[in-house]
């Protein structure tokens, strides 16, 4: 905790979870905080509605080896998890070159994947300490994520995770068919089933409901949250930024100075680094979800399953249905095929038929902010008061509680707990 001679002026751009956490943190530590949110309410993009797993020993890099084999045909399948547009943008060519080159670094994917789930790890306790300081409402629970194996294969290939968690000390288990139906009663469907691998302290919640019951707290706290406002320009010499530049709603200009300045913007995180000689390659991956109530609760799931078959996730979130799915290189397209939410819905039937009314479900589609290689863009910019806490991809819910302690940890000087060199953000520079 800070003296009052050591309190900063922080201001945080970005109101989705990762930058409400980190405003939590800082405030905590007796900080000023500042959050610029350019929506009108808190965890209104990548947050909204996200596959509400906080899956902390399932992360891993984006550019995985084995993925590069199966894209082909993923992107060629109608019901295949990975979907590209065509013709695909220079931007989305830039990225997928990128995340090729990466995937065929040597050693690089096990190093990377290691240090996620270390921040797993990290984050979860945070999480927990969070949620124990703060009476937060948002469906939160910590009952475990089941990886369900459609093919022997995949059993066989749980394996080797399950060896590498427990290397790590997280605690999983490799169950039988009978087993995963005991842990899962309502999964009834006759999608294939060969077991799975259960991480046995992940976690679920709303993403959204708990971003904007984090925002409610910090603004209790002194924390001040400005909605409808635009980050437009980093002000900066060559040593320190000064102030930031943002837009109103109302299309005013102000200023807005400060002691130090972290970026927490997800996708829209590089423009304004870029101009101060920092270049962040992070792309838009969009998935889509559908949110519906439960009509028999009884047959729905009880935590989170991912359905390898169609590698969707369904989760329980009190009395509803969060199912997600795809990955998609679209760049910025808001559109919602109806096909892609068909194969959703297959998934859900395929596993827990006749827990909701699928028709009636309010659907979403967003964009997860990944980085080529993996890893998120955690530490000091290219001026000393400049930092990143971004580019989390499809874990920024999972990882947020941790990425926000340890950025907070370097902005005060202190050793970070734990090692950041696979987060550094000038790494896609060297």
């Amino acid at each position: 905790m800070n003296t009052a001679e050591e309190c900063m002026h922080i201001v945080v751009v970005g109101g989705g979870v990762v930058g409400m956490t980190t405003a939590y943190e800082l405030n905590r530590r007796g900080h000023q905080v500042t959050v610029l949110e350019r929506h009108a309410v808190a965890g209104s993009e990548t947050s909204k509605a996200n596959a509400a797993q906080r899956s902390y020993g399932v992360v891993y890099p984006w550019a995985d080896p084995s993925i590069v084999f199966k894209a082909i045909p993923w992107i060629l399948k109608q019901d295949g998890p990975l979907k590209l547009r065509f013709p695909p943008s220079v931007e989305t060519l830039k990225f997928m070159f990128a995340t090729l080159r990466y995937a065929w670094s040597p050693g690089l994917f096990g190093l990377n994947r290691r240090a996620m789930l270390r921040l797993g790890i990290h984050s979860r306790e945070r999480f927990l300490a969070l949620e124990k300081e703060l009476d937060l409402s948002f469906d939160g629970d910590h009952q475990g994520l089941l990886h369900l194996a459609s093919t022997p294969e995949a059993l066989e290939g749980y394996r080797t995770t399950h060896e590498l968690l427990n290397e790590l000390g997280i605690p999983s288990r490799l169950l039988s068919p009978e087993q995963v139906r005991e842990a899962e009663p309502g999964m009834v469907g006759n999608g294939p089933l060969y077991g799975a691998l259960s991480y046995d302290t992940d976690g679920t919640g709303d993403c959204h409901q708990f971003s904007r019951e984090l925002a409610k707290a910090c603004e209790a706290k002194g924390v001040v949250v400005r909605y409808s406002v635009q980050a437009e320009k980093l002000i900066a010499d060559d040593q320190k930024v000064s102030a930031i530049s943002v837009r109103t709603s109302d299309g005013v200009m102000e200023t807005l100075g400060a002691d130090a300045f972290v970026i927490s913007a997800g996708c829209w995180s590089n423009h304004l680094v870029q101009p101060l000689g920092l270049e962040l390659p992070i792309y838009p991956v969009k998935g889509y979800s559908l949110t519906v109530p439960m009509k028999d609760p009884e047959r729905g799931p009880t935590s989170t399953t991912h359905d390898d078959n169609y590698k969707v996730v369904s989760t329980r979130l009190g009395n509803r249905l969060r199912a997600s799915g795809f990955v998609e290189l679209a760049d910025f397209n808001r559109d919602i095929p109806e096909v892609r939410l068909a194969t959703i819905k297959k998934s859900v039937e395929s596993r827990f038929p006749g827990c909701a009314d699928l028709e009636a479900a309010e659907t979403w589609t967003g964009f997860r902010p990944m980085t080529p290689d993996g890893p998120a863009i955690i530490g000091r910019g290219t001026r000393e008061n400049l930092y990143l806490n971004t580019g989390h991809g499809t874990f920024g819910w999972t990882l947020s509680a941790g990425s926000a302690d340890v950025i907070a940890q370097v902005i005060e000087g202190e050793q970070p707990a734990i090692c950041l060199d696979a987060f550094r953000p000038g790494r896609f520079q060297e």
